[in-house]
């Protein structure tokens, strides 16, 4: 089983812990130019960065034009500069050197498993926004429910954050640094060796994982493009709700492989009945019927399982 990091396993919205600045720029001017560049996005990142903009009541300039690159980050025109927003894997596609200041400050950070947002203004770094996430409170207990499946968590974002994450949650495997595309690569890759894999998370750089995997799963408040993707779709806004899809699934199969016993058994006495004891139309009609009743009940069971353990 997969498991997206930002949004699924913590909370969607992290929240600023510290901005850093380059050169003497000033903390809101940053701010300013992160919040200007992400104004139209809705990802957890864009949100924190417009959130805390609005808390210090900084006025965001209109942008001329934006592109977005899913993965990296997103780059747009405001007056006369090039204001490029996103990872560090984005700065050093768009050859922007890091300070040493804030590679340590990074790897500081790292440590604590959070995560940075750089900003860059005309091919220069002008800061960096360190974001701490707040794990769901349903996460742990949710998780030691699978111990018997294989998990995974799977992210876009750097190594040690999502290792410090998976050590907290007792998940010996992880991911890190990957692109939509690629999850949906891994995903791929386990079906090619037979297995069936389940993948949970809410955004767009989830859909093409959630549209390639067995089993499906979002949470309400996720992204429309992961909504329309996954097969399940938690409403509760919560993953408490995650293990009883598979005991509900697990019931199924159990009541569907019992009411293929009984009906191919009773078939197979009338059957064997009219050739070998002579049974008369009566009593095979009989035997038909029972079967179709013991297939109905054992339908209702479930139902009248789940009702009795509401109440």
């Amino acid at each position: 089983m997969f498991f997206d990091k930002t949004g699924t396993l913590t909370l969607k919205q992290p929240y600023i812990k510290k901005i850093y600045t380059v050169n003497g720029l000033d903390e809101n001017d940053i701010l300013c130019k992160a919040a200007a560049a992400e104004y139209r996005q809705t990802h957890p990142i864009a949100t924190a960065i417009l959130d805390e903009a609005n808390k210090r009541q900084i006025i965001i300039p209109d942008i001329s034009q934006a592109t977005y690159q899913v993965g990296y980050g997103i780059t747009v025109q405001l007056g006369d500069q090039h204001i490029r927003v996103g990872s560090k894997s984005f700065m050093e596609m768009e050859n922007i050197i890091i300070p040493d200041y804030i590679q340590s400050v990074m790897s500081t950070g790292h440590e604590k498993g959070h995560s940075f947002i750089f900003i860059a203004s005309n091919n220069y770094l002008s800061g960096a926004i360190e974001l701490a996430p707040q794990i769901r409170h349903e996460a742990q207990q949710v998780i030691q429910q699978f111990k018997q499946i294989s998990l995974c968590i799977i992210s876009g974002d750097d190594e040690t954050p999502t290792r410090k994450l998976a050590k907290k949650l007792g998940i010996d495997q992880y991911y890190a640094g990957v692109l939509p595309e690629q999850k949906a690569d891994l995903v791929k890759q386990l079906q090619d060796q037979g297995k069936k894999v389940c993948f949970v998370g809410d955004g767009i750089n989830d859909s093409i994982a959630l549209k390639t995997a067995n089993v499906s799963v979002s949470i309400q408040g996720a992204s429309m493009v992961a909504l329309d993707s996954a097969q399940i779709v938690l409403m509760d806004n919560s993953l408490k709700n995650l293990p009883e899809i598979f005991r509900l699934a697990h019931d199924f199969k159990k009541n569907l492989k019992k009411s293929y016993v009984t009906v191919s058994s009773l078939t197979a006495t009338a059957v064997g009945g009219v050739f070998l004891f002579n049974f008369e139309i009566p009593t095979v009609t009989i035997l038909s019927s029972v079967s179709l009743c013991s297939c109905l009940i054992m339908s209702l069971l479930p139902g009248v399982k789940e009702n009795k353990q509401s109440s």
